[in-house]
């Protein structure tokens, strides 16, 4: 069975880095993954099995993975396991929160609030340095997070596609800031006003699965790549700011069974300063896949950065202005901000290695894409 052992969204304000607080094991809760071959009707029969012992099921996975989230006793766990030999995974369901949110506002972002006074246009740093501002003819972007502020004018979200896996009321809104912030990096309009996304314009999709406190949890995060499995286009591209010390079979099979479709992942390397290779999903390898590091207005490495050879590329992570819940803008660090760098370019696909970072740690430079 594995085991995670931490899981937050790529994220870090200010200085120091913050850890993020150690994961809780949700007492008695699993992700079981179904060999691909199961009938509807032993799927049934796994599920009647798990009421009648007294358990929970939560999510139902039928796209990128065949399983389920249950909430089951050990002992009871172990019985269905030798019962149904079509149970080809098991492993235990933890917390998911965002690193370095010791110093968030007291006041949460309010979506409602149509009086922010909009700015005129900037170009952030990051999007001039690798070309963007390119308007975007079509293209989608899926941003598993904590949703997007759909009222926000310089955002162009469809909410019917969206997907909330967060217990409590049912809502995309963003209340953390995190996802709106990545969406802004990705698809910010050319409109005069705020800032301008690497691929401007596009449509960008909220699937919450990060709570206004940022936190949720990891088969809520495959339900959402579940989703987009279900939902999304060839050509899309999703952004995952999330990152887990361990590996998960379930989301690396999710994310896997997705990119075959055709569907391109940006996913952050984590800020730990360690090797990316020994985090998920950094560490998911698919040609459809993307793992981002991070650098600065100099091309120098990221000092938080994960690095290693689970890196493709290296995109803008410091002092990075992008949208803000509740309107108007706001400054973010991290590979979370890395990563929608380059789903923008993604969604442009037009794009050529220009430069590589420099002091890499790993002695292999990253190399920095740009259209």
């Amino acid at each position: 069975m594995n085991r995670l052992l931490t899981i937050s969204s790529i994220l870090i304000i200010s200085a120091p880095l913050y850890a993020a607080d150690l994961p809780v094991q949700l007492k008695n809760q699993y992700i079981i993954q179904f060999d691909n071959t199961i009938q509807k009707e032993k799927r049934s029969e796994i599920t009647q099995e798990v009421i009648n012992k007294k358990g929970h099921i939560k999510h139902q996975y039928h796209n990128a993975i065949k399983g389920m989230s249950i909430t089951l006793p050990p002992q009871a766990l172990a019985a269905l396991k030798k019962r149904f030999p079509e149970i080809i995974h098991i492993e235990e369901n933890i917390t998911v929160t965002l690193v370095a949110r010791k110093e968030r506002p007291n006041k949460k972002p309010d979506n409602n609030d149509s009086a922010t006074p909009r700015s005129e246009e900037i170009i952030p740093w990051g999007v001039a340095h690798i070309g963007g501002g390119q308007v975007a003819e079509y293209g989608t972007a899926w941003i598993i997070d904590t949703g997007i502020d759909s009222r926000h004018p310089d955002l162009n979200v469809d909410k019917s596609r969206g997907a909330n896996f967060i217990k409590g009321k049912n809502t995309t809104e963003d209340g953390n800031g995190h996802g709106t912030h990545v969406a802004g990096t990705i698809a910010a309009k050319l409109d005069g006003f705020d800032v301008v996304g690497v691929a401007a314009g596009a449509t960008v999709i909220p699937v919450r699965v990060l709570d206004n406190n940022g936190s949720g949890t990891m088969d809520g995060v495959i339900a959402g790549v579940d989703h987009v499995y279900r939902n999304g286009n060839y050509g899309d591209c999703v952004n995952m700011s999330l990152g887990a010390q361990g590996f998960s079979n379930a989301l690396d099979s999710a994310i896997k069974a997705t990119a075959n479709r055709g569907i391109i992942f940006a996913i952050a390397a984590g800020n730990d300063s360690a090797n990316a290779a020994n985090y998920t999903p950094a560490s998911t390898t698919h040609p459809n896949v993307y793992t981002i590091s991070a650098f600065d207005i100099n091309n120098n490495f990221a000092w938080f950065s994960n690095y290693g050879s689970a890196i493709e590329y290296s995109l803008p992570g410091v002092n990075i202005l992008s949208t803000k819940a509740g309107g108007g803008t706001t400054t973010f660090n991290g590979t979370s901000m890395a990563s929608p760098h380059f789903c923008g370019l993604a969604i442009i696909g037009s794009y050529y290695i220009s430069h590589y970072v420099n002091n890499d740690p790993d002695g292999m430079p990253d190399p920095i894409p740009r259209l």
